[in-house]
């Protein structure tokens, strides 16, 4: 509008990440990244928004469940804000929330398993083999199909989060939006002392080309995204 002056950031969100659990009332969210305005940009075009994901000068998500939440970086820790109905305001109820460097819960769609490219398989199958396995160790899978839902849960008690790149279709490299959803995730992630990664590099170093792009994602508890990340090098 008129009435407002032009900022000097740039907002990117999904609005209504997990859509499909509507109507069996399962947690929902909103994802954002903040970036800030080119230098001398007028009216803004998908150009000034193409900036990777360490750019980003805040980053975060609230969650509906139970509970609302906001949880929030600007840079200097990831914070969790719950909001009070009451009061009508916002109350800090998790500050510089960290992941645990271990974990034994992982986050993953099985019903894509036959789709999987080989590190996939080979990591989760070590996963699922339990104390038996190599891993010598039980795991437990954990799977909402909301990302915010299932990333909150990471934040909060750790875990990995993994949407990979599959064989149905090569022209897609994944299914999360890469400025929208894995960026914000990223910042959140590692500023909790986590790791995120495409399967190859870190999501905040991916040069983005266009607005909706793409890619595969693993995050969360930094040795299982440093073991998955390994698996696709080899």
């Amino acid at each position: 509008p008129n009435r407002y002056p032009m900022g000097e950031y740039m907002l990117l969100f999904d609005p209504l990440d997990g859509s499909s659990n509507i109507d069996v009332n399962v947690s929902i969210g909103t994802i954002f990244s903040v970036l800030e305005a080119p230098d001398g940009m007028g009216a803004p075009t998908e150009a000034d928004f193409m900036q990777p994901g360490s750019m980003q000068v805040a980053a975060g998500y609230a969650v509906y469940g139970p509970q609302t939440m906001l949880v929030l970086t600007t840079g200097n820790g990831g914070h969790g804000f719950t909001l009070d109905r009451e009061m009508g305001s916002w109350v800090l109820t998790g500050r510089n929330m960290m992941i645990p460097e271990d974990t034994q819960e992982f986050a993953i769609n099985m019903s894509n398993a036959r789709h999987w490219h080989a590190p996939v398989t080979r990591y989760v199958n070590e996963l699922l083999d339990g104390a038996s396995g190599v891993r010598e160790k039980n795991f437990n899978m954990r799977w909402v199909a909301s990302m915010v839902a299932d990333v909150h849960r990471i934040l909060t008690r750790g875990g990995i989060f993994m949407y990979p790149a599959d064989t149905r279709d090569t022209k897609v490299p994944g299914k999360l939006r890469l400025m929208y959803e894995a960026n914000p995730m990223a910042m959140l992630i590692e500023q909790a002392g986590g790791t995120a990664t495409d399967g190859t590099m870190r999501i905040l170093d991916i040069a983005p080309h266009k607005l909706h792009q793409r890619v595969p994602v693993f995050l969360g508890s930094k040795n299982e995204v440093a073991r998955v990340t390994r698996y696709h090098a080899e």
